[in-house]
């Protein structure tokens, strides 16, 4: 990367051994690179995997790990490539991408049993499609604003789409510092309070020094991984795995109305709207949330040990 490349992406780090030294959490190869990960809990705790999002990576579930760890599950999140302190590989960052992602990093720490997943809008995506290809190894499936359904995209917007364009705009976007930044990452709040702030913000920020950052989520674009695609979910029609959707009323990013779709594609859902909370109830609202995940997971688990 030139120069003039790292001004104009603000990316002036490398992840490698030496910047990753002083990080928490873990680390382990995969075919396409390395994933930074974390596991806590019970070794015989029932396992819970936690998939965030398009850009926000693991620390997003900081309330929910916390919650699930105190409950006895055994915990695995982890930052999808591109994003938080896993590699940014030069690959086509679609579905069969981030599954092999998930499958390896299973594989990786010796994981038989089948994984309770639970997403986080674009992880909604992979959840989705890993349960389609390998519904052996899921236990139940929980669904936070799941992406997959229309954004709402305006015009301007969608050129980020368009090769070379979507390049300046994003170094634009970069070059216009802080306040740029927070306006559009707050969109996902309903009402952010300073606390949610202070953890969220210098933190989304960190990984942006890392170069790849902005090339992962343009390549994640024009993959796809953010159209309407309805057809995975409803494979699920069918499919004997416990599902929960979990939707913030006054979410402005995955619109609140969708939820009338998914319902109708997967009638056998368990519902539970969150009110006064956006596109990351969870985060917002963790003493809402997080009992409405424990419950369905110690429920379901409990069923099929019988």
């Amino acid at each position: 990367m030139s120069l003039l490349e790292r001004f104009f992406t603000g990316e002036r780090l490398e992840l490698n051994e030496r910047t990753r030294g002083d990080m928490q959490g873990r680390f382990v190869q995969l075919s396409d690179g390395i994933t930074h990960y974390e596991i806590e809990g019970p070794r015989d705790g029932p396992l819970v995997v936690l998939i965030h999002g398009f850009s926000v990576p693991q620390f997003i579930w900081d309330p929910t790990f916390k919650a699930l760890v105190v409950a006895g599950f055994r915990v695995l999140r982890y930052d999808l490539f591109g994003r938080g302190f896993s590699d940014r590989p030069h690959r086509t960052n679609n579905r069969d991408f981030f599954v092999r992602q998930l499958s390896e990093l299973l594989d990786a720490l010796a994981i038989q049993e089948p994984a309770n997943l639970v997403s986080l809008s674009m992880g909604a995506v992979v959840a989705v499609e890993f349960a389609n290809r390998y519904p052996e190894r899921v236990g139940t499936l929980s669904f936070i604003d799941p992406a997959g359904f229309d954004l709402e995209l305006p015009c301007t917007v969608r050129l980020v789409f368009v090769p070379v364009i979507g390049e300046i705009l994003l170094g634009m976007f970069n070059l216009l510092g802080t306040k740029a930044l927070l306006v559009s990452m707050l969109g996902d709040f309903y009402k952010p309070t300073q606390e949610a702030l202070n953890a969220f913000v210098p933190r989304y920020q960190t990984q942006m020094l890392y170069r790849g950052f902005k090339r992962s989520l343009l390549s994640t674009l024009r993959a796809g991984m953010l159209d309407e695609d309805l057809s995975p979910f409803r494979k699920l029609a069918t499919s004997p795995i416990p599902i929960q959707l979990i939707w913030g009323w006054e979410d402005a990013t995955v619109p609140y109305k969708h939820h009338k779709t998914f319902l109708q594609l997967l009638p056998q859902t368990e519902f539970h709207p969150i009110d006064q909370a956006g596109h990351i109830p969870h985060f917002e609202r963790p003493d809402v949330v997080s009992p409405i995940l424990v419950e369905f997971l110690q429920r379901y688990i409990t069923i099929m040990a019988r």
